[in-house]
């Protein structure tokens, strides 16, 4: 596949609103005969083993709290609860527990959103690529 090809489908993609990724994320997994939780890290291992297709970039990341100065833990235990949904004592032990993944899977968007919200709050946070 060509880099102009790729780039077109990039920006298609882009311009996919949520309900439509959806869509096309259970129309994959329905082609392709996997879900989307088994297929990432195989998807991620085909490039290496492929013929020397460049590696394409994630598309979906993991936001890990790392540390937190104890002066801000209330601060994060907030941000934590905003963006977990989770109860207050829940939040707590999260944060309590670092360093701890606070959100699984997100968009790049998303995720990087959520490490300055994290950041902003005095911890500190990372992102890995799926």
């Amino acid at each position: 596949m060509s880099g102009d090809k790729i780039n077109q489908l990039v920006e298609e993609l882009s311009q996919l609103t949520v309900l439509d990724m959806a869509k096309l994320k259970e129309a994959l997994e329905e082609k392709w005969g996997v879900t989307a939780a088994a297929a990432a890290p195989m998807m991620m291992a085909a490039p290496a083993a492929g013929d020397g297709a460049a590696a394409s970039e994630a598309t979906d990341f993991q936001v890990t709290l790392d540390e937190f100065p104890a002066d801000k833990k209330i601060s994060v235990i907030k941000v934590v609860r905003e963006i977990t949904g989770l109860g207050l004592k829940e939040a707590k032990e999260l944060v309590e527990s670092a360093p701890k993944v606070v959100k699984e899977s997100a968009p790049k968007a998303e995720a990087e959103e959520i490490s300055k919200k994290l950041t902003d709050a005095g911890a500190k946070a990372s992102l890995k690529g799926l």
